[in-house]
């Protein structure tokens, strides 16, 4: 990965400096339920107002397909920002034209302004130029502040880089040098924790980690279809059976690359899914054709906690058993909990993303304890299937 251009680069005092963060979060009744957004995003504003900026936030929310409705207004989140900030936040009911630069003219140096719903014109998720170049005409600067964002080719993300110097603000680069560490240029032995329901949503991730890691570790129902391609009888498990030559393809080609592919030597299996159903655990070569795995077993958890011991660099992405259930998330639970514990003593770099993921991590009470934890579910995907992102693209020296 070649080097991008950080806050570090700027003089910003006295500028109009438009951060594009993704303040796409979830409200009820016109308020923020999860801040967990706003807050990433805290230390890149707060420099930025220290150093003299005119602070402009500009984000979208939700899908109101280029149509300006109310309940997609950007205001409640301008709300939730100043209380976030302990500083006033001027909110400007329209992202582009007079009203918007009526209220960034009217801004001082370190002051705080949000501008409204980027997605209430079309053109922003058209990338179109001349949008963007509206948006430009309030801005001398970009940060690029949203990650999550990166991999969409909107104005406020692609377009609008080009027309004004853009650099990545602290949590973009905090995302993309944890992202350099665990596969651009990774301390060996590096291994990833592959999990989740379908190796059909996955088939460009499990091609490209082969080429990249050392170990591929697969969890979850996908581990299923695996054992399947292999002859393994899984019962009555969710598993992909029209999957069994791609699983058999990525096999080989791990082989091929020398990438070994672990999977569960025994489950957890249950007659149903649901709160505290009758569990035994069996040798996966044993599962009984009315039951379906819903964890890894016991020895498996062993063999991969053992395993972690050996690796410098982790990376995970989906877990190891239908985690929202008890007893179904021992298996994720105890091995997101050593790798938690070797991070913590500075044996291992541990980086994790994608939805489930955040939500497994956190059950496990280990959300915070991991090198880094991407919340950036899309962008975190297309990253880990080797695709060029467009809003990080950009931002290269």
């Amino acid at each position: 990965m070649s080097e991008f251009r950080t806050i570090d680069s700027l003089d910003v005092a006295g500028k109009r400096v438009l951060v594009r963060v993704d303040f796409n979060v979830p409200m009820k009744d016109g308020k923020v339920t999860d801040t967990t957004r706003i807050d990433r995003t805290l230390p890149t504003l707060r420099e930025l107002s220290e150093k003299g900026a005119k602070v402009i936030v500009i984000s979208h929310l939700g899908r109101p397909k280029g149509q300006k409705k109310p309940e997609f207004s950007l205001k409640p989140v301008a709300d939730a920002l100043a209380s976030a900030l302990s500083a006033p936040v001027t909110f400007a009911t329209d992202c582009i034209g007079p009203e918007a630069t009526g209220v960034v003219n009217a801004m001082r140096d370190g002051g705080f302004a949000m501008l409204e719903n980027l997605r209430f014109y079309p053109q922003e998720e058209k990338n179109d130029q001349e949008f963007a170049k509206q948006l430009a005409e309030n801005g001398d600067i970009l940060v690029s502040d949203a990650f999550s964002c990166a991999h969409r080719a909107h104005a406020s993300v692609e377009a609008l880089a080009r027309i004004i110097p853009s650099v990545a603000g602290r949590l973009m680069q905090a995302e993309l040098e944890a992202l350099e560490g665990a596969l651009g240029n990774p301390q060996h032995p590096v291994a990833a924790v592959v999990g989740g329901a379908k190796i059909s949503t996955k088939l460009d991730v499990l091609g490209h980690l082969i080429k990249k890691v050392d170990q591929l570790i697969i969890g979850g129902a996908m581990a299923n279809t695996f054992l399947n391609a292999k002859g393994v009888d899984v019962g009555k498990s969710l598993c992909e059976h029209d999957m069994a030559d791609n699983a058999r393809q990525i096999m080989d080609s791990a082989d091929e690359a020398g990438c070994e592919i672990v999977l569960p030597s025994d489950a957890v299996v249950a007659a149903e899914f649901k709160q505290g159903a009758a569990a035994t655990t069996v040798p996966v070569g044993e599962i009984p054709g009315d039951k379906m795995i819903l964890d890894v077993g016991p020895k498996s958890v062993d063999d991969l906690n053992g395993r972690l011991k050996g690796y410098k660099t982790l990376l995970w992405n989906g877990p190891l058993g239908a985690f929202e259930v008890e007893p179904f998330d021992a298996g994720t639970n105890s091995v997101a909990k050593e790798a938690a514990r070797l991070t913590e003593d500075g044996k291992l770099l541990s980086v994790a993303g994608g939805g489930d993921t955040v939500a497994a991590l956190a059950h496990a009470g280990v959300g915070d304890k991991f090198s880094y934890v991407s919340t950036a579910g899309g962008a975190f995907l297309e990253w880990l299937e080797g695709k060029t992102l467009p809003g990080v693209a950009v931002l290269r020296s």
